[in-house]
């Protein structure tokens, strides 16, 4: 079920919402296969009528199941819109579409939620991502990094093309 508002509760009073939300109802269809929604989102907002405005403010969380880009490895990631705020006008030409007086805020919920997706998520800041197997030359691991680049550009410098 969608998370509405019933504009005409808020002539009377301000309206606390407090909940979750189904993740197949945020329809939250990121292409991204590092990070996927699977647990409700939770929501503690409120609404109040501002002039000929709907203004809703609060905070929103999610948890992610994430893969580290560098090394693969699952974990979640915790997000979370501490002060989330949504102003919906009810005139004009943006206006809110209202349908039996209600404002349905998922469209707004999913849009923010959707630009906060980690876009490069990592297990930890400083993953030094997927481990090396190749125990081919041990003195060339010791070797400082400098060296090995310019040993890697020189074989990448030997092929003819």
């Amino acid at each position: 079920m969608p998370l509405l508002i019933n504009i005409r509760h808020l002539e009377e009073k301000d309206l606390r919402l407090k909940g979750k939300l189904p993740v197949p109802e945020l329809r939250l269809d990121a292409e991204d296969e590092l990070v996927r929604a699977r647990l409700p989102l939770h929501y503690d907002l409120t609404a109040h009528l501002a002039g000929s405005d709907i203004l809703v403010s609060g905070r929103l969380k999610i948890a992610l199941d994430c893969e580290c880009a560098r090394c693969l490895k699952p974990f979640q990631f915790r997000l979370e819109l501490a002060d989330w705020t949504l102003h919906l006008p009810l005139d004009g030409p943006e206006k809110a579409e209202l349908k039996n007086d209600c404002v349905d805020l998922t469209p707004y919920l999913r849009e923010d939620i959707l630009l906060e997706f980690p876009q490069h998520p990592l297990c930890e800041t400083d993953c030094a991502g997927l481990p090396n197997r190749s125990d081919a030359n041990s003195e060339e691991k010791e070797q400082p990094s400098r060296t090995r680049s310019a040993s890697a550009w020189a074989e990448l410098n030997k092929l003819k093309f």
